[in-house]
């Protein structure tokens, strides 16, 4: 297990192992997020994070989601704060509760979102952490998973550039360059991108 949250009457510990050793204390932050970087990030650049939808694909809903017909989403979504990429998430998503089904894909809670409107607090597994550069550009990356009943989502977040965590508001402004080379699925023609679900 790469990453240990423990806690007892008078003690609360993270324990995140196998990260690079340049990690910084707010990239450590960021890669402990169980649900929540959109509000750390908000939090962190003191603006709005914005979700642009850019694929989703769902298996067939034919029937209800229960734990016999699993319902099952790919998808990807580029977290925005001032027109500039901050994260790019690929997940895939399996629900198996009818009310999970309607917050997710009906009402289009994204997964943080999902967990925070179901009131509960997922079981969260960091998978792997990397870095690498792309283009001259230093990319912090984490594969992780969180679980709860009825809802688990498997997520690759990639941080395009780490320089974000030194400059914060300046990285912001500088030129709005938003390209990040990342291999995924291309998004097909007639998907439309869907702009929205802002976090203050």
């Amino acid at each position: 297990m790469l990453a240990n949250d423990s806690y007892s009457t008078a003690s609360t510990n993270v324990e995140l192992a196998c990260v690079p050793d340049d990690t910084t204390g707010l990239e450590r932050i960021m890669l402990a997020a169980q649900g929540d970087l959109q509000r750390l990030l908000s939090s962190y650049f003191a603006r709005p994070i914005f979700i642009e939808l850019i694929y989703a694909h769902c298996s067939s809903r034919l029937e209800p989601a229960c734990p016999e017909n699993p319902i099952t989403q790919s998808r990807q979504v580029h977290l925005v704060c001032a027109s500039r990429t901050v994260c790019i998430a690929t997940s895939t998503v399996t629900i198996t509760s009818p009310e999970c089904e309607r917050l997710f894909l009906d009402e289009k809670f994204p997964i943080g979102q999902t967990f925070r409107r179901l009131n509960r607090t997922p079981k969260f597994s960091l998978l792997n952490v990397e870095t690498q550069a792309i283009d001259g550009k230093r990319e912090l990356r984490r594969t992780y998973k969180l679980e709860t009943e009825g809802f688990v989502a498997e997520i690759l977040e990639v941080f395009p550039d780490r320089d974000m965590f030194v400059l914060g508001e300046a990285w912001l402004i500088e030129r709005k360059d938003t390209t990040c080379t990342i291999s995924t699925d291309t998004k097909p023609e007639w998907l439309s991108v869907r702009k929205g679900n802002v976090v203050h």
